[in-house]
């Protein structure tokens, strides 16, 4: 069974932004895509760069490296299906948002 573990409060991801977080000694980074919560991988498979920290454009994140470009509900490469970052699950309850790593 997947154990969640609190990340933060809903109130602390705006919809279209994003936050990198620790779960269990890994980086993730968290989206509010329109109001959907979703968690990947936080490091980029080009060059290791955060992508907590790069740009959300719907529910694209654009890795503030080198550009890498992936979806944050599968985790899928843009250009590359065949490559993706790993996707966590992601629960709300009440005000917090959980993750299971």
């Amino acid at each position: 069974m997947a154990e969640f573990v609190k990340v933060c409060q809903i109130r602390d991801i705006l919809a279209g932004s994003g936050k990198t977080v620790d779960v269990k000694g890994k980086p993730v980074a968290v989206f509010n895509v329109d109001g959907n919560f979703c968690a990947i991988s936080d490091t980029c498979l080009h060059r290791g760069g955060p992508l907590g920290e790069g740009e959300l454009e719907g529910k694209i994140i654009t890795c503030p490296w080198h550009g890498w470009r992936y979806d944050v509900t599968t985790g899928v490469n843009e250009l590359n299906p065949s490559v993706a970052v790993e996707k966590y699950q992601v629960k709300v309850e009440g005000d917090d948002l959980l993750v299971s790593v």
